[in-house]
């Protein structure tokens, strides 16, 4: 979708991430799109030269979030919101999908969405 402005659809992929789950590590990104993880590290490092994202050593893991003082952020962020409004109904789920603990077998699901609630 934006590939024309950002020059490469993994650096869309990438803020896509980025956006909806606030933070990531090249591995962790590489892995939920199914590409490989050097791909994600030259766009990462790219973005992060560029201002648009900071990196954070934790360990021996780098993890990268958008970085607060970035002049065009919040039309960044924008711009990909109505992107993603774009995006196959799969990735978008995927996207917007924010589970980071593991369920207790016995918890049943819960979607929440704007004005409902449904159990699975």
């Amino acid at each position: 979708m934006l590939k024309v402005l950002l020059g490469s659809k993994d650096k869309e992929l990438v803020l896509q991430y980025l956006l909806s789950k606030n933070e990531g590590y090249a591995s962790k990104i590489a892995r939920f799109y199914e590409i490989k993880p050097s791909q994600i590290s030259r766009q990462l490092e790219s973005l992060e030269e560029g201002g648009v994202l900071v990196s954070f050593q934790i360990g021996r893991s780098r993890l990268y979030k958008f970085n607060p003082r970035y002049y065009f952020l919040p039309e960044l962020k924008m711009l990909l919101k109505k992107a993603l409004e774009a995006y196959p109904d799969e990735l978008r789920e995927k996207l917007m999908f924010n589970r980071t603990t593991p369920r207790k077998k016995s918890k049943p699901y819960i979607l929440k969405g704007d004005d409902f609630e449904t159990e699975l």
